[in-house]
This record gives C-alpha cells, sequence and structure tokens, in this order.
C-alpha cells in the first residue's frame, strides 16, 4: 500500500477513535473497543460486524486489500468511459455497484482477490494474529523434482478461506445478483490461488545445487489485475434459474442456451448489459466523460471520438519552461540553455 493510501486509512480509523501504536514495525489497535468501531464503519452486513468485532486488526488488513483492488481497476480501467471511479475513493469498502455489468463482475472479482492477497502477505509477514507461515509444508520433500520445503511459504489458504468467509457474508440477498456476486469473488479467489508462485534457493559448496528449498510466494497484484481484465473481456451474460417451490434463483445458467448450461467456475459472469458510461448516472454506476482527458490521434478506447461520445472536445494550449543542455564549466559554475515546447491537451466537452 502507498504512503498515501496507508495515512488515508489511519485518518479513517482514527476518526472512528482508534488510537494506533507502531510496536515492532506492526500496527497494534488499542482502543475504544470493538464493537463500537465496528458499528461506524459504513457498508458492512451483520456477519461482517461480528467478524469486525472479533478481529479489528483483520478488518484494517481487509480494509487495504479493498483499496488494491481499486486501485487496480482504476489502472486497469483508466483508458474506458469507465475508470472505476464510481467505486469512490473515500470509502473503505468500495461501493456496491448498482447494475450487474461486466464492470461490476470485474469490481467483485478484483477486490475479492485483493482481500484474499492482503490477508496472506499480512499472515506472512507476522502482521496478524491467528496466523503465520504455511506450517503443513515445513519439512516436506519432493523426490519426484528433487528439492524440500522451507523458507516460509505464504499460507494462501488460509487467506482464501478467512476472506472468503468476511466477503461473501455481504451477500445476504437470495436473488439474481447474489449469485453473480458470489460467483464472481470465488473466480477472483481462484485467480489467486493459481498464480501463486514457486521460489527456490540452492545449497552446496561452490555454487553447486547439492540440495535445493523451495517455497510459495505471492504474486504481483498488478499479473492478477491483468488475468481478471482478460476475464472481463470475455464474460459470460447469464440469467436465473428459479426453483419450482419458492420461485427463488437456484443457479446461473449462460444466457441464449437450451439447456441449463451452467457457466465455468474460472469466467467472470454479468446479468445486465453494460451501459455506455457517455453521461454521469448514479443509477448506472456513471460519472460520465464529460471533462475526461482523451487522445485525438489514439484509436479506441480512449480517443476523443469514443471517449466524448460525440459530443465533441475542447484544445487546451501549455507553454513549458525549462533548463537543458546544461554543461560544468571549470571551475566552478554551470551553464544552461533555456529550453519552451508549447503542448496541447484535449479534453471531452
Amino acid at each position: 500500500m502507498s504512503r498515501g493510501s496507508r495515512r488515508w486509512m489511519l485518518r479513517f480509523f482514527l476518526c472512528l477513535g482508534i488510537i494506533y501504536l507502531k510496536i515492532g514495525g506492526l500496527w497494534s489497535v488499542v482502543a475504544l473497543g470493538a464493537s463500537i468501531i465496528c458499528n461506524k464503519i459504513p457498508g458492512l452486513a451483520p456477519r461482517q460486524r461480528t467478524i469486525c468485532q472479533s478481529r479489528p486488526d483483520a478488518i484494517i488488513v481487509m480494509g487495504e486489500g479493498v483499496q488494491m483492488g481499486i486501485r487496480e481497476c482504476q489502472f486497469q480501467f483508466r483508458h474506458g468511459r469507465w475508470n472505476c471511479s464510481a467505486l469512490g475513493e473515500r470509502t473503505v469498502f468500495g461501493r456496491e455497484l448498482k447494475v450487474g455489468s461486466k464492470e461490476a463482475a470485474f469490481t467483485y472479482a478484483v477486490i475479492a482477490a485483493g482481500i484474499a492477497h492482503a490477508v496472506t502477505a499480512a499472515c506472512t509477514r507476522g502482521g496478524l494474529s491467528g496466523c503465520d507461515c504455511d506450517q503443513d509444508k515445513q519439512g516436506l520433500y519432493n523426490q519426484e523434482e528433487g528439492w524440500k520445503w522451507g523458507g516460509c511459504s505464504a499460507d494462501v489458504r488460509y487467506g482464501l478461506s478467512f476472506s472468503k468467509v468476511f466477503v461473501d457474508a455481504r451477500e445476504i440477498k437470495q436473488n439474481a445478483r447474489t449469485l453473480m456476486n458470489l460467483h464472481n469473488n470465488e473466480v477472483g479467489r481462484k485467480v489467486l490461488e493459481k498464480a501463486m508462485r514457486l521460489e527456490c534457493k540452492c545449497h552446496g559448496v561452490s555454487g553447486s545445487c547439492t540440495t535445493k528449498t523451495c517455497w510459495t510466494t505471492l504474486p504481483k497484484f498488478r499479473q492478477l489485475g491483468h488475468i481478471l481484465k482478460e476475464k472481463y473481456q470475455q464474460a459470460v451474460h447469464v440469467e436465473p434459474v428459479r426453483a419450482r417451490r419458492n420461485k427463488r434463483p437456484a443457479f446461473l445458467k449462460v444466457r441464449k442456451s437450451h439447456l441449463y448450461h451452467k457457466p465455468k467456475d474460472t469466467e467472470l459472469v454479468y446479468i445486465e448489459k453494460s451501459p455506455n458510461y457517455c453521461e454521469a448516472n448514479s443509477v448506472m454506476d456513471s460519472t460520465g466523460t464529460q471533462g475526461r482527458l482523451c487522445n485525438r490521434t489514439a484509436q479506441q478506447p480512449d480517443s476523443c471520438a469514443s471517449m466524448c461520445c460525440g459530443r465533441g472536445y475542447d484544445t487546451h494550449q501549455y507553454s513549458r519552461v525549462w533548463q537543458c543542455n546544461c554543461k560544468f564549466l571549470w571551475c566552478c559554475s554551470v551553464r544552461c540553455n533555456t529550453c519552451s515546447a508549447r503542448t496541447e491537451v484535449y479534453t471531452c466537452k
């Protein structure tokens, strides 16, 4: 997490009455009582508040995971009409998108992956109570490949299971959107689990590799973002299949399929078509593209023709002056030329 994001997280929780002490490089919560704190965090479901009260240290870590997911969403869609700005930058656990679109599918998956990633990382560095390195692998020997487990393997199983309990607890309604959210949450976690890396170190005399120890490490979160963006582009349109007795949605099937063909558990799914995101509309999770920067000469999707939705664009000219071609003169001065350039910036009307 960046310094700015961490400072914002600390300010948020301080506003709730938490006092932080930095002890041995770890942030520990000291103060008002978890029940008071957790009741003031907006957007938590009852089950999530219960988890918060029992594990306030984990709530801070998961909040960081949410912000990591939102930042990755903003990076992946930075050139599109929809750029994740509807999620809001000043919320801890993000904003629930109203439309069950492909963009919502990506959002839920990347945030679920972010929370699981953050919890696993906190366990590995000893920053979360109740977990540590993956002890099940310690000392085991891989005879087929000739190495043994050692070091500190990231306990991704704990990260996945803990985050699943918390994230999925938000889905309390019995409708198609709940099924969609739960499916996409799981896709995000599966992407993280599959992307875990194996790192090894050789041991032996004079650089030989007589023995080798290996451990698992977390992937860079940017890698997960790229994988999920590809899944977003191939997302599957689904519809609910209702149970006969209570007429509640029982599961999702691929839309326009005559058979009850369920989507794969590795595919992102959506139940509503995406709006064009041209105009600001809070109901449609759109902040619009008015005032957005665009590229006059680029192709889709950040070209002015696409980004501005046919409304046209404004041209802004700027002059920039700086010192250039600097040379050191003996002794002892520096002589520079003055360079200038005019640049143009385009924004949507």
